[in-house]
């Protein structure tokens, strides 16, 4: 019971966190985007962030629309469904695909295309073609189709592959 009541509260401060961002700042922050409240997210030119639905920022993770030099501004934008790990840089400018990851301590600076993993310090592209779900958790894939249900916060479900080989359902 006290889990659920834990739960409740995060999932609680979370929107109300959601909110602030959009309604103070004027941040672009999509729907079930979950922000850590340890995570930096840059207050010089707030507009310029955004971040698309049910992504997440975990804690220590800063999120930059300008390099401290000067006063130039670029817009930042995150994808939805993506995983931004914890102390993880992105600078300002950078654009990151729909349905990534971005590892722990990664400092990514340059463009991240859809489905791809990124680690390292600058970082690279370590794999492509994943598929996230909610929260970018991954999702489990077989020739092109689910093995496993998706844990979201609504219960299971088993959503439809997005891309690769459509394999018939065979009935055993």
């Amino acid at each position: 019971m006290l889990t659920a009541i834990r739960k409740r509260l995060y999932f609680a401060f979370a929107a109300i966190r959601r909110l602030y961002l959009r309604t103070v700042w004027g941040m672009d922050i999509g729907k079930g985007v979950l922000i850590s409240g340890k995570a930096f997210l840059d207050y010089t030119h707030p507009k310029g962030i955004h971040i698309g639905d049910h992504t997440i920022v975990t804690p220590g993770a800063r999120i930059f629309t300008h390099d401290f030099v000067g006063a130039h501004h670029d817009d930042t934008r995150i994808g939805k469904c993506c995983f931004i790990g914890a102390n993880a840089v992105v600078t300002a400018g950078v654009t990151i695909g729909d349905h990534c990851v971005i590892a722990a301590g990664s400092i990514v600076n340059g463009h991240v295309p859809d489905r791809s993993m990124v680690a390292g310090n600058p970082a690279k592209i370590v794999k492509t073609g994943i598929n996230t779900g909610h929260h970018g958790r991954m999702v489990a894939w077989a020739e092109g189709r689910i093995d496993e249900p998706v844990q979201t916060l609504h219960g299971t479900s088993a959503p439809k592959p997005l891309d690769g080989p459509q394999h018939p359902q065979t009935s055993d």
